[in-house]
């Protein structure tokens, strides 16, 4: 081939950028990279930090515990919907743009949460920035794996799985601190500088590449209010089915029905009717990218499960303070950190089969292990079952981010990366309605169990009530007018044991989660990094 027709194909817009190993930069990666990871840890963050501050809030706002928790939820639905809608939004305003209006209006939502008067303010400030925050971590993705060419493909899942990860292990414990030391507003407050010095270097160091679309010809009004209320509609089930009963209230039923009708519609609209989809459904016959998706709704489950579980249970049962038991999760937290970027090296070495059945298989025997806990476990029992989960979690998670895109052109990246972080972030809130109800109702089943075996026939019975009762006479407290104290006393112990049990059902019940995904794991790629005839074919 003569040099000029070389000249020529090489700028033939047939070929997609992301076959051509020079458009990928080599100045400068780091510092994008940890620009949007800034953006993907703060949006992550906001979803738990919350969760600290709730008691306080009740106090200055006046609500009961059911009513404040919709500090949580409007934030949840208004960044579920955004994340949804990235790519489209991405076409409409360019990368770029978007995400530095998603930080700036994530930056006056919290200062503007902070200053709240009313619960009324409060909720939609909530509701701004979660619309500021939902964006930001599917363009993070794009960014990250747009940024880095393809043998550095699995560092940058690293670095963008970091903020993930980091988020929901140090917002409990910073949050409680700033909390008890300068009140409730600080953990809106504490975004701001965040939210500034992200903005600056995506300003500086982010640029949008050439081939992403730009404008739509026609603004899918169907899918999006399609969208807007099956999640809505979804969302507010999960976060409340528990605490009414789930189908035994009316409008559980009403909001399941909703949102299944909705959501069905909403996927029959975008493939059939609609010009531009707000949610490109096409993308899922990528069959890496759904394998990744299937695969990320079992390991989401596991981490944001456990995430919920943990400082329950050491609060409830090992009486931990909301600080200590924060720090409970920080090994599983700093194993990652440090899991990841050698994982992100190894990608290009080991085949991903290979890492993410090894992740998959460590994460399932810490979980059975975490299912024999008893109310005697100590803060260092947790240990090293935590590294555990952090070294399993590390192996698996970049992993599966890196080959789940590793066939999506780079102009659908946002979109992909949109449905990978949605189908993650919609199974830790099924982990969360799922495992609640799962403890209250296995405690009750436990507990009537326990309860069966009480009776003055059963000697062991009357030897922890004969030592009960000898215990509160030595300490002045059993007498004839009391002399059923070490009943209560009894009652007390069914009630906390029968808990444990409840809490270690939870655990058990993901093990056979993982094991029945691992053999999705053949139809992933063998190899990591695409070669570039492969990437070619792929994107002409």
């Amino acid at each position: 081939m003569h040099r000029d027709e070389m000249a020529t194909e090489a700028a033939t817009p047939r070929i997609a950028p992301s076959s051509v190993a020079g458009e990928y930069r080599t100045s400068g990666k780091w510092l994008v990279a940890g620009s949007v990871m800034i953006g993907t840890f703060l949006s992550v963050m906001d979803a738990t930090v919350v969760n600290v501050a709730m008691p306080h809030m009740m106090g200055s706002f006046g609500q009961d515990l059911l009513t404040i928790t919709w500090v949580s939820t409007a934030y949840s639905i208004a960044e579920i919907i955004m994340i949804t809608m990235a790519a489209w939004w991405t076409m409409l305003l360019g990368r770029k743009q978007l995400f530095l209006l998603s930080m700036l209006l994530f930056i006056v939502g919290s200062v503007l949460a902070g200053t709240s008067k009313t619960f009324g303010q409060l909720i939609f400030y909530r509701v701004l920035q979660g619309i500021g925050g939902g964006s930001l971590m599917p363009c993070s993705q794009a960014i990250a794996r747009e940024t880095f060419p393809p043998a550095e493909q699995g560092m940058a899942m690293a670095i963008y799985s970091m903020g993930v990860v980091i988020a929901p292990a140090v917002g409990p414990v910073v949050g409680g601190w700033l909390v008890d030391n300068y009140g409730w507003q600080w953990v809106f407050y504490i975004n701001v500088p965040v939210c500034i010095l992200g903005m600056a270097m995506v300003s500086a160091f982010v640029h949008d590449p050439p081939y992403l679309k730009r404008g739509v010809a026609a603004i899918d009004w169907g899918g999006i209010v399609l969208l807007t209320i099956g999640l809505t509609a979804a969302q507010i089930v999960l976060e409340r089915g528990e605490e009414v009963d789930w189908f035994a209230n009316n409008w559980i039923v009403f909001g399941t029905a909703t949102s299944a009708i909705a959501l069905a519609a909403l996927v029959l609209w975008e493939l059939f009717r609609a010009q531009e989809p707000v949610v490109d459904f096409r993308l899922f016959k990528n069959v890496p990218l759904s394998v990744g998706c299937g695969l990320g709704v079992v390991i989401g489950f596991a981490l944001f499960g456990s995430s919920f579980l943990l400082p329950q249970f050491t609060q409830d049962l090992l009486n931990y303070p909301a600080y200590q038991a924060g720090l409970v999760l920080m090994p599983r937290a700093l194993t990652m950190l440090i899991a990841m970027p050698v994982v992100g090296r190894l990608y290009n070495l080991v085949s991903p089969r290979a890492l993410i059945g090894a992740g998959v298989l460590i994460l399932a025997y810490a979980y059975w292990r975490l299912g024999h806990f008893t109310l005697y476990v100590g803060f260092w029992s947790f240990f090293p079952i935590l590294v555990m989960t952090g070294i399993g979690m590390g192996a698996s998670m970049v992993t599966l981010s890196t080959v789940s895109l590793s066939a999506i052109p780079r102009h659908a990246m946002t979109a992909a990366s949109g449905l990978y972080t949605l189908t993650r972030r919609e199974s830790g809130n099924v982990a969360y309605a799922a495992l609640a109800t799962l403890v209250a109702r296995r405690t009750q089943f436990h507990r009537s169990d326990l309860v069966d075996s009480i009776a003055a026939t059963n000697p062991i019975f009357r030897g922890a009530d004969s030592e009960f009762r000898s215990r509160l006479m030595q300490a002045g407290l059993y007498s004839a007018p009391r002399q059923r104290r070490d009943l209560a006393v009894v009652n007390a112990v069914i009630n906390r044991q029968s808990t444990m049990m409840a809490y270690n059902d939870c655990f058990w019940l993901v093990v056979p989660m993982f094991l029945i995904a691992l053999p999705l794991l053949l139809l992933l790629p063998k190899e990591g990094v695409p070669s570039e005839g492969a990437e070619h074919a792929e994107l002409e």
